[in-house]
């Protein structure tokens, strides 16, 4: 390969930088980003590549005195492994072929812009996952049926409060709150054999289950900043559920209900 340019260094660390926004915005974990980031880099025979990756930023540099270096905020983060597989696949393919630098990034806007499961989609299979859950801890299967709706209805909102809201704490306490309340009223009409069970059936897609695990994935791998923040976001996401079904349990007592 000839020696490359300016220009196309700073495109190959562009590249490199997009890759790694798209993986980090969608739930990868840290070591991956920067693997992907550091490999497309070599391909293109830049060796004196950094790159640093916490949860919410992104850093490439060259470590050369005349480098150059680059920086990405990533404000908003989402579970989507669908694109995490296939920005796998691309780097793969980027680096095995030898595509051109202005394909890569075509392909990479191809994929940041692919739609995501729709919304009714992923409804469904929370809902039934949660039903599943309310079985497993010892539901009915009217704890199923109610577990299934009330969390249907619940990631819906959790959505639409999330895309209002700087910070997915609210969204998550609210989404949460609006559980509980549910739960509670269905319960009180008749139907339901368990509040707890539909409770904690229909909370399970809240749970940080990828934050958490991402965060001591990232331990191990001796990435301490973004274990640390993972694992806080996690809690974070716990406390906001406990304090949305608090909220919820609490109103009743205070009205005078019986749990």
């Amino acid at each position: 390969m000839t020696q490359l340019n300016d220009m196309q260094k700073k495109q190959i660390l562009r590249l490199a930088l997009y890759a790694g926004e798209i993986m980090l915005k969608n739930g990868a974990e840290t070591y991956r980003v920067e693997d992907t980031i550091t490999r497309i880099c070599k391909s293109k025979k830049l060796k004196h590549i950094s790159a640093f990756v916490t949860p919410t930023v992104i850093i490439v540099s060259d470590d050369r005195f005349d480098g150059y270096s680059f920086i990405k905020r990533i404000k908003f983060r989402n579970t989507d492994l669908n694109k995490v597989a296939m920005i796998n696949d691309f780097s793969r393919e980027f680096i095995l072929d030898d595509l051109d630098i202005w394909e890569g990034i075509k392909e990479l806007k191809k994929i940041d812009k692919a739609p995501s499961y729709k919304t009714l989609t992923k409804m469904t299979w929370a809902g039934l996952a949660s039903g599943m859950f309310a079985l497993i801890f010892g539901g009915k299967i009217s704890d199923f049926i109610v577990a299934f709706f009330i969390s249907m209805i619940a990631m819906i909102s959790f959505e639409k409060l999330e895309r209002l809201s700087e910070t997915s704490f609210l969204a998550n306490a609210a989404a949460s709150f609006i559980i509980g309340i549910l739960a509670i009223v269905v319960r009180k009409i008749g139907f339901g054999h368990s509040l707890d069970m539909v409770i904690v059936g229909s909370i399970m897609p809240l749970l940080p289950g990828v934050a958490l695990t991402n965060g001591i994935r990232d331990f191990i791998s001796g990435d301490l900043i973004s274990g640390v923040s993972r694992v806080s976001e996690a809690l974070l996401t716990a406390i906001a559920i406990a304090v949305g079904i608090g909220s919820a349990l609490k109103l009743l007592i205070m009205l005078g209900g019986v749990i």
